[in-house]
């Protein structure tokens, strides 16, 4: 009995390693390139989370649709945050800080109310939050201020400041999707029936999350290895003084990287909503930021193929120490698996800091 159970989750965790795997893909990219660790991954999977839903529920479209809207809407994110707020910090060519003058102020100031006296009746007429209007002037706003007080800067800003960032971003983001959709958990229900395997059931939904997944990770694969785009990253991952000697543009590699880290990332969150359709909320990100870092380290801090295949394996560990835990009296599962896992990174670390796959 407990090993049919036992099979049966760890077909499961197969299933679920794959969407984890992919989650984490854009984290690790991020790092390999730019060396930023975004503490804010788990507020772009909530970002994706929500336009599945709202996608499902506004229009009846099927989370499958909402797969390349939701990339779209992540690089988009992606390259307004880079430039607004990571750039300054990480590329030797970045914003530095120019004396400030009333002037300057004065008309970023007017530009802010007029850009919002503007976004009122844009707002109205296409039924947007306030909330959303007001992100939008204060991203503005920066921006502005940024190229009228930007300088030059000759060295990387300490990374402490990234992580800072990041968090920030990640903490602004739940925030105005609170705003604009309050803190209720949502969910939907899309069901397409289901497949028997025989020691278990699995719902069509996550096979399609799963290939899904392993897909997109193709893709990514052939991309890096058969483009010139994904040559040139590749490159700069190597060495970005080198990579900027032989002609390569490495302050877009940071942008295209950043972005295209974020895209993965949302898109993401739709995926999981094929496994997990219910509990959608501005704050349920903080799980997933966890369970990312345990995958990433796992396979690789700045592999994206490692964060891949750490995915899979996370998910066999996570459904199958369930299983072994939810039969010993006096346990509970949940919290059990939980430690089992920071438990499994601590080891890694110590065994072989590398990860199972070296970084690429």
């Amino acid at each position: 009995m407990i090993l049919e159970q036992l099979s049966g989750n760890l077909v499961h965790g197969l299933v679920l390693g794959a969407v984890y795997g992919m989650a984490t893909m854009g984290l690790s990219l991020i790092f390999g390139v730019l060396q930023v660790v975004n503490v804010g991954h788990g507020a772009f999977i909530m970002v994706g989370a929500y336009t599945s839903l709202m996608m499902f529920k506004a229009m009846g479209l099927p989370p499958v649709v909402a797969i390349p809207v939701a990339m779209f809407i992540g690089m988009a994110l992606g390259m307004l945050f880079y430039y607004g707020a990571v750039k300054p910090l990480v590329s030797p060519s970045g914003s530095g800080i120019r004396k400030p003058g009333m002037k300057g102020f004065g008309i970023a100031a007017g530009s802010f109310v007029a850009l919002m006296v503007i976004m009122r009746p844009v707002s109205l007429v296409f039924h947007l939050h306030f909330a959303i209007s007001l992100f939008v002037g204060i991203i503005f706003l920066y921006g502005f201020l940024l190229y009228i007080y930007g300088g030059r800067r000759q060295e990387k800003a300490p990374e402490l400041t990234t992580l800072l960032v990041t968090f920030s971003l990640g903490v602004i983001l739940e925030e105005v999707v609170k705003q604009i959709f309050t803190s209720e958990a949502r969910g939907f229900n899309w069901d397409i029936g289901k497949l028997d395997l025989g020691i278990t059931v699995l719902p069509y939904t996550k096979i399609v999350a799963s290939l899904g997944s392993l897909g997109i990770a193709v893709l990514l694969y052939l991309w890096f290895r058969k483009t010139r785009a994904g040559m040139a990253m590749r490159s700069v991952v190597e060495d970005d003084v080198g990579a900027r000697v032989c002609g390569v543009n490495v302050d877009w590699q940071f942008a295209l990287s950043f972005s295209l880290g974020i895209g993965l990332t949302v898109t993401s969150g739709v995926l999981l909503t094929m496994f997990i359709p219910v509990g959608i909320n501005p704050y349920m990100g903080g799980p997933y930021t966890l369970k990312a870092f345990v995958i990433a380290v796992l396979g690789g801090l700045a592999s994206p193929y490692g964060a891949f295949f750490g995915g899979v394996v996370f998910g066999l560990v996570e459904n199958g120490s369930y299983t072994l835990f939810a039969n010993i009296p006096g346990l509970e599962p949940f919290a059990m698996t939980r430690f089992f896992s920071f438990v499994m990174l601590l080891v890694i670390l110590l065994v072989r800091p590398t990860g199972l796959l070296r970084a690429k």
